[in-house]
């Protein structure tokens, strides 16, 4: 017999807002990632000189190319060459309550999936360390997977999205194994 995703209601609401709750906990209280980012030295002259370009939002690799033959080319090899080379984004203004609503409906999101996966996999009256082991192993897998490979390609910082991943998937196994379906 299979649980129902509706019985997994009060697991997912509460898992999304624990959720919620530890991601403010982590940026804010904790400050796992206050080492993510450096601030830039002569940072006004970068300003300037950035602002001149007018770029519009989005994500910039310098140097650039626009197709695999200008990579070929001889003045991009030069230019990789002789440096810097980096990843840069342009921001819009920060929506905070925006930001807030969608990292709230990704947790409820991922919240619901897990569920589901759950609930097409375990039993009905399950004992908690077997629901925990399972939600604990796809949360792992879910909130930390694409992080290590963005961190592989372009050398950002990970260790407070390793720590944050594996209390993420802690705290949505244990709230789905106490609050898993009886028979």
């Amino acid at each position: 017999m299979l649980v129902s995703l509706g019985s997994l209601v009060l697991p997912i609401v509460l898992s999304a807002v624990a959720l919620f709750f530890a991601s403010f906990l982590s940026w804010m209280v904790l400050q796992l990632h206050k080492g993510d980012w450096k601030k830039i030295d002569r940072e006004d002259e970068f300003l300037a000189a950035a602002g001149q370009c007018h770029l519009a939002e989005g994500s910039y690799m310098f140097p650039g190319c626009k197709s695999n033959a200008d990579m070929q080319s001889e003045d991009y090899k030069k230019k990789y060459e002789a440096g810097p080379r980096g990843v840069m984004t342009i921001l819009p203004k920060v929506n905070m309550g925006q930001n807030l609503g969608l990292t709230f409906a990704y947790f409820l999101i991922v919240s619901t999936l897990l569920g589901y996966l759950a609930s097409i996999s375990i039993s009905p009256g399950a004992e908690f360390m077997g629901v925990f082991r399972f939600v604990s192993t796809a949360a792992l897998m879910t909130f930390l997977a694409a992080i290590v490979q963005h961190a592989i390609w372009f050398r950002n910082r990970i260790v407070g999205h390793v720590v944050e991943s594996l209390a993420y998937a802690a705290i949505t196994a244990a709230i789905f194994a106490a609050l898993w379906p009886a028979k």
